[in-house]
């Protein structure tokens, strides 16, 4: 049974690259947010995640409003979706002009300097499009990481997809992939983590909207290994087809302590970033699972074994599990 929905769900991907790119992007648009009310309608195990979650980022919204964040949530998730099956097909003028970050200054000041740059995001806008705006506007290859997914055939149709738009995909698995970031940080390189949600047992322990949640000790530990700049970045939408960001100051090495104190400070540093953001734009965020240990039921916390973890089926969310 399995397997038969793992090719279902690598064929209905398959159909979104395959379809909605040929679409005008008016048509897009319309479809996505179709979708998106559909699935809002229905008040699936998802949408009550998302909802849930959003009430630890606005704790004072009524249920009303609560209900109006999941609905332009679920909008803002299928714009992220029918975007990323366009992009492929989007000329390189129309990527220069479909992303506006703000600070960049951070990122090609940190380029200059040759110590290497980890940008690390949250899952809010299109953390896709901007990797792409990267690759054409400022012509800056960039390695990142992804989850192994299920089927394989699906992990494989990601890293395609992704590798098109110029990006160096490693698979999270297996043991080598921080190795291998570590020496394009010593090369001067560029690497990009999407960081608000630890799925292993090495996650950093954050306060993050007043409770604890685990992120990725990932970034802080390259940054302090490497010497290389972790810069947060922030996404987000507004009534226009252009998405805007921001490059926020660098996290710095603490000059005092051990290594994990030193991964903790810093995991909480970008931890205060991130909720700056998407206290800023909560519709932004596409968190539609679990974050919060409070949240986790025990039994199935991916820190005491990741494949109990009820948010790593790919048929609900294959995104989900991309660092």
């Amino acid at each position: 049974m399995s397997d038969l929905r793992g090719r279902l769900t690598d064929g209905a991907y398959a159909l979104g690259w395959s379809a909605v790119k040929k679409l005008p992007e008016a048509a897009a648009v319309r479809l996505g947010r179709t979708i998106a009310d559909l699935a809002w309608k229905r008040r699936g195990e998802r949408v009550l995640r998302l909802e849930s979650n959003y009430a630890r980022v606005v704790p004072d919204a009524t249920p009303e409003r609560l209900a109006e964040l999941s609905r332009a949530g679920m909008r803002s998730y299928l714009r992220y979706w029918m975007e990323s099956f366009r992009l492929p097909s989007w000329s390189p003028e129309r990527v220069r002009t479909g992303f506006e970050p703000k600070d960049l200054h951070h990122l090609t000041d940190g380029l200059a300097s040759g110590k290497g740059v980890i940008l690390a995001l949250p899952h809010l806008g299109n953390w896709d499009l901007a990797g792409a705006w990267v690759t054409t506007k400022l012509e800056t290859r960039f390695t990142t990481v992804a989850e192994r997914l299920k089927p394989e055939s699906l992990y494989d149709r990601f890293v395609a997809y992704r590798e098109g738009l110029g990006m160096e995909v490693l698979p999270h698995s297996g043991g080598t992939a921080f190795g291998t970031l570590a020496r394009r940080l010593r090369d001067g390189g560029l690497v990009c983590l999407v960081a608000d949600r630890d799925l292993s047992a090495s996650g950093v322990e954050v306060k993050f909207f007043g409770d604890t949640a685990r992120m990725p000790a990932g970034p802080a530990l390259l940054a302090q290994q490497t010497g290389a700049l972790l810069l947060p970045v922030t996404l987000w939408y507004d009534d226009s087809p252009v998405m805007r960001g921001r490059v926020h100051p660098p996290i710095e090495v603490p000059e005092t302590g051990t290594k994990a104190e030193k991964t903790s400070v810093m995991t909480q540093a970008l931890a205060d970033a991130f909720a700056t953001g998407i206290a800023d734009h909560p519709e932004d965020w596409h968190m539609l699972q679990r974050l919060w240990l409070a949240d986790l039921d025990p039994a199935k916390d991916p820190a005491k074994d990741p494949e109990k973890d009820p948010d790593k089926d790919p048929a609900k969310d294959p995104e989900k599990g991309t660092p």
